[in-house]
């Protein structure tokens, strides 16, 4: 059974990281959100690894149901013309050093955990998903709720936005 997690581990691993390379890597804007809903939704099988349905089903309904329609949108109401100008790709030099920036970060990253290492962390209690749902809901409904407002707002603001523009042409 442990060898079974560990292959899953690998794969879900695999999984972000060839979204996230998809997602940082591609010249379309398209395929870049579909490297960032593969991500999206290796990270909820990563949280099925760790036993939390309900977090992986809550980070498919929020980040992949959600957030990634929201950028579709924005991404589709928002399309450059057929006569604009594409940016050029980063030229080699601004490459290396982003490369750079990264592996110092890294670096010096791993030096800290390799130095000064963390200590295990007490397994915590086991809350009901009723309870948690409880929970959420009384003392975080404002927030649910406002969240939800900005969401309707940005995305009416978009198609505004959009609609305005193709009527002016």
């Amino acid at each position: 059974m442990e060898l079974m997690a560990k292959i899953s581990f690998v794969i879900y691993a695999l999984i972000i990281l060839g979204g996230g390379l998809v997602a940082v890597t591609s010249q379309s804007l398209v395929r870049a959100l579909v490297g960032l809903i593969s991500t999206l939704l290796g990270v909820a099988g990563m949280y099925m690894l760790l036993a939390t349905p309900f977090m992986a089903f809550m980070q498919i309904l929020i980040y992949v149901g959600a957030v990634a329609v929201i950028v579709f949108f924005a991404v589709m109401l928002t399309r450059a013309d057929e006569g604009g100008e594409e940016a050029d790709p980063a030229p080699i030099r601004q490459s290396l050093g982003s490369l750079a920036a990264v592996a110092a970060v890294g670096g010096v990253l791993s030096w800290v955990l390799l130095t000064k290492p963390v200590q295990g962390l007490k397994v915590p209690v086991e809350v009901a998903v009723e309870e948690l749902g409880k929970g959420l809901m009384e003392s975080y409904f404002v927030a649910f709720e406002l969240i939800s407002v900005i969401l309707l707002v940005a995305m009416s603001g978009a198609v505004l936005l959009a609609w305005e523009r193709r009527v002016k042409k």
